[in-house]
C-alpha cells in the first residue's frame, strides 16, 4: 500500500487532517473547561499524530510527502474550525448600543426568549440605549440577525464568558425557551 506514492500522499494528507481536527477540538475544549472530553479527544489525537509523522519521517527523501503533510494541517485547521462552529459549544455575550433609546429593543428582545439587561447611557451624539444579552452560541447568529432588523445602525460587541453564575436567564435557557420562541417565529413565517 505505501509503495504506491499517490496513495501514500492521501494517506498523509487524510491522517494528518484527522490529527489537527482533533487537535483544535481538544483545544476548544480545554479553554472551555471540559478536561475529561478534552482528555479523552487527546488520545485519539497523538495516536493519530504519531502514525502520521511516523510515516513522513520514514520518507524525508520525498518531498510530496512532507508538502502533503503541510497540507492536511492547514486543512485540518480548517475543518477542525468547521466542527466546532457546528457544535458551537457554550455561551456568547453580546454588548448592545442603540442610538434610538425611544425604541422597545429589550422587550422585542425578550419577547424572542433572549435574557436582556438595559440601561440608559449618554454617548458622544446623545442618549443610547445599552444592552448585555447572554445566549448560547448556537443563537449567536440569529440574535445578531434580530437585532440588526431592530436598529440596523446598533453598536455591536460579542464575547465568551468564562463563568456563569446565578439570574433567572441560565434556568430559561435549560428549557428552551429562545428555540421555542424561533420555532414560533419559524411558524408563522411559514403561515404567510
Amino acid at each position: 500500500m505505501f509503495e504506491n506514492p499517490l496513495v501514500l500522499i492521501a494517506i498523509i494528507l487524510a491522517v494528518n487532517i484527522v490529527y489537527v481536527s482533533f487537535f483544535t477540538l481538544r483545544m476548544i475544549f480545554t479553554l472551555k473547561g471540559q478536561r475529561y472530553f478534552a482528555a479523552f479527544i487527546g488520545m485519539f489525537e497523538i495516536v493519530t499524530y504519531i502514525y502520521g509523522l511516523g510515516i513522513v519521517l520514514d520518507r524525508l527523501d520525498q518531498i510530496e510527502n512532507v508538502i502533503a503533510y503541510a497540507v492536511g494541517y492547514g486543512t485540518g485547521v480548517i475543518v477542525g474550525m468547521k466542527i466546532e462552529e457546528k457544535l458551537a459549544l457554550g455561551y456568547i455575550t453580546v454588548n448592545v448600543i442603540s442610538s434610538n433609546p425611544d425604541i422597545e429593543f429589550t422587550r422585542q428582545l425578550r419577547d424572542k426568549g433572549y435574557g436582556v439587561t438595559s440601561w440608559y447611557a449618554y454617548g458622544m451624539e446623545g442618549d443610547r440605549l445599552a444592552m448585555q444579552i447572554l445566549t448560547p452560541r448556537k443563537y449567536e447568529l440569529s440574535l445578531y440577525e434580530t437585532i440588526r432588523t431592530i436598529d440596523p445602525k446598533a453598536f455591536i460587541v460579542a464575547y465568551e464568558p468564562k463563568q456563569i453564575h446565578g439570574g433567572f436567564w441560565v434556568k430559561s435557557v435549560k428549557r428552551g425557551k429562545i428555540r421555542d420562541a424561533q420555532k414560533e417565529q419559524q411558524e408563522q413565517q411559514n403561515a404567510f
